[in-house]
């Protein structure tokens, strides 16, 4: 089977210092991406992210601060990801909640403006969990036949969720091989910002998706609570949440 492409598709995985979108680093990147044509390109680079590497992190994916230590940062190598990256849709394992936002973070920190809002984002971890509930190692195992032997390599990560996406549309019928309808399927909530701290409500309105406000309309708490712009602004929040945050309030004025 062949993937029905509009635009080429990018099946990305990152590791990294941690699992905080707002203060934790790349360490690693890699990308298979499928041109409309059916060629694959393959990158991987590793990148020094300018902090300790925890020994957490470092148990999962192998990587340490010797390895990285003369290693490009995130920002000099930006601008060059954002150019192979434009125009693309973009593909992952758990990259809705984790690598998407993460990947957008370290642009906004790099002072590169690329609007990721305008690409589809096909989550194959949440098709599988929808399906077949578990995580990429079985999910490998279950759609493949394989073992996924070089778990948590940014590369073979990357290769083994691309093989899983190709596997689930041969074993559901009812999956459409389309990355519009993928990237619909693969949403659990209507993002206002990557983290899912607001999302949309069925009138296309954002909404708070957290906390005390919960369920409120982010121009209603803005109105009743000045101080929640500053307790956001302040807090350790994502920089794209803080910044789809200001464009709600400037639009208010």
């Amino acid at each position: 089977m062949k993937l029905n492409l509009k635009n080429p598709l990018v099946f990305f995985d990152l590791e990294t210092t941690g699992i905080s979108i707002s203060t934790d680093r790349i360490v690693e990147i890699s990308y298979l991406k499928i041109f409309l044509n059916g060629r694959e390109e393959t990158k991987t680079r590793r990148l020094n992210p300018q902090m300790h590497i925890p020994e957490q992190a470092i148990a999962i994916h192998g990587i340490t601060d010797e390895d990285v230590k003369d290693c490009p940062t995130f920002k000099e190598i930006a601008k060059s990801l954002a150019i192979q990256i434009e125009g693309c849709d973009l593909a992952g394992f758990n990259s809705n909640r984790f690598d998407i936002p993460l990947l957008a973070e370290e642009f906004l920190r790099a002072g590169i403006s690329i609007d990721l809002s305008k690409r589809k984002f096909v989550d194959v971890q949440t098709i599988y969990h929808k399906m077949e509930p578990r995580n990429l190692i079985a999910a490998y195992k279950h759609y493949c036949g394989k073992d996924l032997t070089q778990a948590h390599s940014a590369e073979a990560d990357a290769r083994a969720t691309y093989e899983v996406l190709m596997a689930q549309l041969d074993n559901y019928p009812e999956l459409e091989n389309d990355i519009d309808k993928l990237a619909a399927f693969s949403s659990f909530t209507n993002n206002v910002d990557f983290a899912g701290r607001m999302i949309y409500n069925d009138k296309g309105e954002e909404v708070i998706n957290f906390g005390k406000y919960k369920g409120k309309l982010v121009k209603d708490v803005l109105n009743r609570d000045p101080g929640y712009y500053s307790w956001i602004m302040q807090g350790e929040f994502t920089l794209d949440t803080k910044q789809k945050l200001t464009e709600i309030r400037l639009r208010m004025i």
